[in-house]
């Protein structure tokens, strides 16, 4: 019996962080356009959701900056939101040891414990965190273990806290892999996955109950899905629940990995992101109300599960697009 429609949801006052690219621009967009009152914030001047049609915004230190939650406590008392939304991964570990001072405040948060944040934020220790719970996922080593690793099927040079693509490198011998560890910041090396790239939209409620919504990543750039397609796989679906579980997740997560025949393990786990997805929109596209129904659990309402099933087959392209058009004054050129 399919899911009865949703009723129509409260109008929300949010702070949301980090909207200068997807998923934090999306979502910024998904949330006015549906009526909620939301205040953008992002460390960047140029980020173009800061400029999205009918958001506040304001511009904030970076999250590694000393100066990150002074600013964010002067923008909770000015804008009074009823709950903060991070699109900031780097910034859970400081939200959460404000977790307190936001309750007290009658902020709503939904945050993970500190030491699933710890996790998703070190593919060192995710590796580690996985493999202890038998989660198949890429060898991993670091730059004096590399004798762990196979010579031949080529290797992934990446930052042990890195994201998206950013001196992510691949290379094809362990030589090589150690030339590239020398350019990389805290480096990790994996084996190279071969197969079917999918990410999963997940969203697990405060009981540990998750649903998932499975998209191939078609096209990527950047580290972004441009183009991706929701399908249904049983196996990968287990493994993605598997693994929220096995870290300790809740809320609104992104679980990528592989689907592959050169591998011992039909499904390989490659990492978990702590926020929504940058493909998100194609999840509510193919029919999951992910969107209300985080918020639903962000104000500490049932998450109705039911109103999360998809449909396979839908695709989505995203692509780059003229948000504003401005007259700005030209910089004053000095010269000597």
């Amino acid at each position: 019996m399919p899911a009865s429609p949703c009723p129509a949801a409260p109008r929300r006052r949010l702070l949301l962080t980090g909207v200068g690219v997807a998923p934090g621009l999306d979502l910024a967009a998904r949330l006015v356009s549906a009526g909620h009152t939301v205040l953008g914030t992002d460390s960047n001047p140029l980020a173009p959701g800061l400029i999205i049609p009918g958001i506040s915004s304001r511009i904030v230190a970076r999250a590694d900056s000393p100066a990150y939650t002074d600013e964010l406590r002067t923008l909770l008392g000015e804008f009074r939101p009823e709950a903060i939304i991070s699109g900031v991964e780097r910034e859970l570990p400081l939200l959460i040891e404000m977790r307190d001072e936001l309750d007290a405040a009658g902020i709503r948060t939904w945050l993970p414990p500190a030491r699933t944040a710890a996790v998703t934020l070190d593919k060192a220790l995710f590796h580690e965190a996985v493999t202890a719970a038998g989660i198949p996922t890429p060898r991993t080593a670091r730059p004096q273990t590399l004798n762990t690793l196979p010579e031949d099927g080529g290797l992934v040079v990446k930052p042990r806290r890195g994201q998206g693509s950013k001196d992510v490198h691949f290379c094809a011998t362990r030589r090589q892999a150690a030339a590239l560890c020398e350019l990389v910041p805290d480096p990790i090396v994996q084996e190279r996955i071969a197969g079917q790239e999918f990410s999963a939209d997940c969203l697990v409620d405060r009981d540990g109950r998750a649903s998932v919504v499975l998209r191939h990543r078609l096209l990527v750039s950047g580290g972004m899905s441009m183009v991706a397609a929701t399908f249904h796989h049983e196996q990968a679906a287990h493994l993605v629940k598997a693994t929220l579980a096995a870290i300790g997740a809740t809320g609104p997560c992104d679980v990528q990995g592989f689907i592959t025949t050169a591998h011992p393990h039909p499904v390989v786990i490659t990492e978990v992101n702590h926020r929504f997805a940058a493909g998100f929109r194609l999840a509510e596209a193919a029919g999951a109300d992910l969107v209300d129904q985080t918020l639903n659990g962000l104000f500490g309402l049932p998450v109705d599960h039911r109103h999360l099933a998809y449909r396979p087959g839908v695709h989505l392209t995203k692509y780059v697009a003229e948000l504003s058009t401005q007259t700005r004054p030209e910089p004053v050129r000095r010269h000597p």
